[in-house]
């Protein structure tokens, strides 16, 4: 049984996950990609791994021996992908698009090609472990198991309004996920 304090600290964590995936992608919107949101978007991702693992917590007895697995395959995933939106929002958003270009072939397009892929599929997987444990909003779930993919997918391309939409329902979901999750009460922790 999760404890108060940490399903709050991983709802805390989720909710800004969220914040810091949509409130940039709202702004790029109408300013286009600038170092403040590239930023956030890149900080942020250090907040996954803790909003991914309350919310199996969550859902981990409905979720059963697939949910333990999705759960593992979205963790990992999240971690290698957070890795590229940093090196993508912190590092190569400031060098030249030409040196940007040396970078991204070779072992680094390769890497980065396979934490998409383990990440796409983590998501995917997850997102049908919360939808068959009927717990938290199926809206919210389907915004997760959608929209975070295509943030992934959608990520060495230039900004677009699509870019920028994709991101808010992603941030939206991932707040939308962590309300039951933050509304937990725990007798012992009362």
């Amino acid at each position: 049984m999760m404890s108060i304090r940490l399903s709050r600290f991983g709802a805390i964590c989720a909710i800004l996950l969220g914040l810091s995936i949509g409130v940039p992608g709202l702004v790029e919107a109408f300013t286009g990609e600038t170092a403040v949101t590239s930023f956030v978007l890149g900080i942020g991702t250090a907040l996954g791994t803790p909003a991914v693992t309350v919310l199996y917590l969550h859902h981990a007895a409905a979720g059963g021996r697939f949910g333990l697995v999705a759960y593992a395959v979205n963790v990992i995933g999240l971690s290698l992908f957070a890795g590229v939106a940093f090196t993508l929002n912190l590092v190569l958003f400031y060098l030249e698009p030409a040196i940007v270009q040396r970078v991204l072939q070779g072992p680094t397009r390769v890497a980065f090609l396979a934490a998409t892929a383990v990440f796409v599929a983590g998501t995917v997987l997850f997102a049908v472990s919360m939808a068959r444990s009927r717990i938290f909003p199926r809206l919210a779930v389907y915004g997760y198991g959608v929209a975070l993919p295509l943030l992934a997918l959608l990520a060495s391309l230039p900004d677009t309004p699509l870019t920028s939409a994709v991101h808010v329902v992603a941030g939206a979901s991932l707040i939308w996920l962590a309300l039951p999750v933050a509304e937990m009460r725990w007798p012992q922790d009362a």
